[in-house]
């Protein structure tokens, strides 16, 4: 599991692990805004709700990123584990253009994620030449879909009860 953290504004901010948030929350750096008591955590001395959703006591200047960093996570996040050809289970990232014919190696627009008998069939050869059909446009996540990128996609879909428990307690 991961959990949430809002800046002070609450504004999203990052996704931790659980024991990050907790120790967060012992150490009265953050408040757990949202939790989840049916799963308590428990040690010898004290038991907590598993927090979903944290936010900071004290605001944090994050400085503007204008990309977001390249990854083989981060392109199977992007297309949901799912083959931009056949739509099966993706396991790969396959590069669009070839990087032996002038592709970006590291490039979001460049790199789909791929099943691994698509990827074996497309080989060093462009989609056309495989006679393959991209199912997806390849894109470069921005500004809160990095985010929920980074939260996954089973995550992402509780997002909006983070964000609504969020706005309910602010």
């Amino acid at each position: 599991m991961q959990t949430l953290v809002l800046n002070a504004s609450y504004e999203p901010l990052a996704v931790v692990s659980v024991r990050r948030a907790v120790i967060l929350v012992l150490t009265e750096k953050a408040v757990m805004e949202h939790a989840d008591d049916e799963r308590p955590i428990r040690s010898p001395s004290r038991e907590l709700p598993t927090p979903l959703v944290v936010r900071l006591l004290k605001f944090v200047r994050v400085p503007y990123r204008r990309k977001l960093p390249w990854s083989r996570r981060g392109v199977l996040d992007r297309d949901r584990h799912r083959c931009a050809y056949c739509a099966g289970k993706a396991t790969t990232i396959d590069h669009v253009l070839p990087v032996s014919r002038g592709g970006d190696e590291r490039g979001w627009l460049n790199t789909v994620a791929a099943c691994v008998p698509c990827n074996q069939a497309k080989a060093d050869r462009t989609p056309d030449e495989a006679r393959l059909r991209l199912l997806v446009t390849p894109y470069e996540p921005k500004g809160h879909a990095a985010l929920v990128l980074a939260i996954g996609v089973t995550a992402a879909e509780r997002m909006p009860q983070w964000l609504a428990a969020a706005a309910a307690a602010g």
